[in-house]
């Protein structure tokens, strides 16, 4: 806020007058005042020692009193150790909330025509499979950057890359030629996405029943795995001991790397995986049959994916599918060979050289001429490039894929885009049910249609149960049951630190009380209420608040959080993170609501404190609303 900018600069000119010298912003360190301490900013004076030359209590002494005399808005200080803790005038607070109550997007910055294009990109999903709660992430953390971003004047452009090519996709479509004796969506009733999700677990399990008769067929050829009736058990518990400070015995090593090779050779000799590889590569060649069942299923799969973002409320600006990208990218590596850029192996595979940047050599191209992920996002971010005059590139992907990122931004360094080197992979962490991981092959992972309709469930009995919605039509009802379902889902998803791995809960997210979406969606349906109950007593509320109201400390506390949402706006879009505007709703609903138990509002009998609190109101609902909808969540009017 402005008045932590005017502190900072009378802190500056102070320590100039009294010490003689200069300081920078960064020395200049004001802060809100925490609530145990008497004041409403704290100037951390520690690092103007070695300029005062004094203690910490006799330097802050010092310049309260030089910004006491020097600052209108200043009534008095106090020091506590190496703090200054500086008081405001009421009227100051006053003035402030009139300020920011004719606001309609206080925190905002407005973007113009010339502000910088930041990209965006999240979802990224194979065409092999629905989304899941993986994908649930993702897909909310990168529609709440696009958010904040644009709240901090940026232009954005929200985009999406559909891998709908390579080797997994090829899994589906020849599960789907030999075992789904030509079922369709339609047929079976389900969603597209879902349906192809299905024959790529058929075919995980037929080839690992492939692989292990090829093991069992191989396994006497391997003297060191002589006497193992448990083949998979005895290579898991190799594996796991390998991990451990335990560590292998010359016996067990011996059989470790027996059964590698074993389940490599089986791995890569299974009829299956054979096949599926002959038809990776009739699609490259764009055989008619294969080309037709790949357009068929990819068109199953993206109308489900439609239906999916909906229900999420997500979405994009420009969509990219990888079956159009990776010729690009192939084009753009076979340039960089004849630039030097890039060299090919005597088996014909084309690989980039990274030692001088402390990595490896990169594979871009596969000896049989296929392309890799890598060769993709090369041929996107070109085609990108001659879409949109890109400033900032942001990949929302999980961090098992940071090293595949540190590449990339190299990759495109040496090709010559200009945000190659400063791309910003937005690295975030797994989640997880309190059950366990997630496995898609194994179909074990939770689908995001099924779980957001279960939030929806859960939302709707524990509504019911505690008569959240009595009185409401049964269309009224279903609709605040989607908001507060969804609301509890994103909410409780990005109120963590996207760094850390999570264990979403569907229980303990849509609980009224604590730090839940719907506990700040019913805090501004409560501040709603009051407004229609003020309407039937005849009450006005005021676009001002009286200069003469008075201000106590729980309606203080309420403005100074309210003032500074720009600052968290900020720091949310600087650092990349939602949780940063997640926790600040979840503080800023939970100081109105002890405001709300110890402060009348519609029965106060001040006339000009029931307006100032009125007011206060109203900016407390704008604000919770304009943070929610920084993370994608609406909120009602009524719960």
């Amino acid at each position: 806020m402005d008045i932590e900018m005017q502190l900072k600069g009378k802190l500056i000119a102070a320590v100039k007058e009294l010490y003689g010298q200069d300081i920078n912003e960064g020395q200049a360190q004001v802060q809100i005042t925490r609530k145990d301490l008497t004041g409403d900013f704290t100037i951390v004076v520690f690092p103007l020692l070695k300029i005062s030359k004094k203690s910490p209590e006799d330097t802050a002494n010092d310049i309260g009193k030089h910004i006491l005399h020097s600052h209108p808005n200043v009534v008095n200080f106090n020091v506590v150790k190496g703090f200054l803790n500086i008081e405001l005038a009421a009227d100051f607070w006053l003035a402030l909330i009139n300020s920011i109550a004719g606001q309609d997007k206080h925190g905002y910055v407005r973007a113009n025509a010339d502000a910088p294009l930041m990209m965006i990109e999240y979802s990224s999903p194979n065409t092999n499979k629905p989304l899941h709660l993986g994908h649930i992430r993702n897909n909310l953390l990168g529609y709440s950057l696009s958010r904040i971003a644009e709240a901090n004047g940026q232009r954005v452009v929200k985009t999406n890359i559909v891998n709908d090519r390579g080797i997994h996709i090829c899994k589906s479509m020849l599960a789907w030629k030999k075992w789904g004796r030509g079922i369709t969506p339609e047929k079976a009733g389900k969603k597209g996405d879902h349906l192809v999700g299905d024959f790529y677990v058929k075919f995980d399990q037929e080839y690992k029943a492939e692989m292990n008769k090829i093991i069992q067929q191989k396994i006497s050829e391997y003297p060191a795995l002589e006497g193992v009736d448990d083949f998979k058990a005895t290579f898991r518990a190799l594996k796991n001991k390998k991990k451990t400070k335990q560590g292998l015995n010359e016996q067990e090593i011996a059989q470790f790397n027996a059964c590698e090779e074993l389940n490599k050779y089986a791995e890569n000799n299974a009829p299956l995986i054979l096949e599926a590889r002959d038809m990776l590569l009739k699609w490259e060649a764009r055989d008619e049959e294969v080309y037709r069942v790949w357009k068929m299923m990819n068109q199953w799969v993206y109308d489900g994916f439609d239906v999916s973002y909906k229900k999420l409320g997500v979405d994009f600006d420009k969509i990219y599918y990888e079956s159009d990208t990776y010729t690009v990218g192939r084009d753009m590596v076979l340039d960089g060979i004849e630039k030097g850029v890039f060299y090919r192996k005597e088996d014909g595979s084309v690989w980039c050289d990274l030692s001088d940047k402390g990595l490896d050599e990169k594979l871009l191209l596969r000896k049989d001429g296929t392309s890799v992920y890598m060769t993709q996002d090369i041929g996107t971010a070109k085609l990108r490039f001659d879409d949109f005059d890109i400033d900032k590139m942001v990949y929302v992907v999980g961090n098992e894929q940071d090293y595949h990122f540190q590449v990339l931004s190299l990759l495109l360094d040496k090709i010559g885009f200009k945000w190659g080197r400063g791309l910003v992979h937005f690295s975030y962490g797994m989640v997880e049910l309190p059950q366990g991981k997630m496995k898609s092959r194994e179909g074990t992972v939770v689908d995001a249609d099924d779980l957001v309709d279960e939030m929806v469930s859960t939302a709707r009995a524990m509504s019911q149960e505690l008569g959240k919605l009595d009185g409401y039509t049964p269309e009224e009802a279903e609709k605040v049951y989607h908001m507060i379902a969804l609301g509890a889902l994103k909410y409780f998803i990005l109120k963590v630190d996207p760094k850390k791995n999570m264990v979403f809960n569907p229980e303990e997210s849509i609980d009224f009380n604590g730090n839940t979406g719907p506990f700040i969606q019913y805090t501004h349906a409560r501040i709603q209420s009051i407004f229609r109950k003020a309407a039937e007593k005849g009450i006005e509320v005021a676009t001002v608040a009286p200069t003469n109201a008075e201000i106590g400390e729980k309606e203080n506390n309420l403005i100074r959080t309210i003032a500074n949402f720009p600052n968290v706006v900020a720091e949310a879009g600087k650092v990349f993170s939602p949780a940063i505007i997640a926790n600040f709703a979840y503080d800023l609903a939970k100081e109105y609501n002890q405001f709300y138990h110890d402060c009348p509002i519609l029965f106060e009998e001040d006339q000009d404190k029931r307006m100032m609190r009125l007011l206060l109101c109203k900016t407390v609902g704008k604000t919770l609303k304009n943070a929610m909808w920084l993370l994608g969540i609406d909120v009602p009017d009524k719960m």
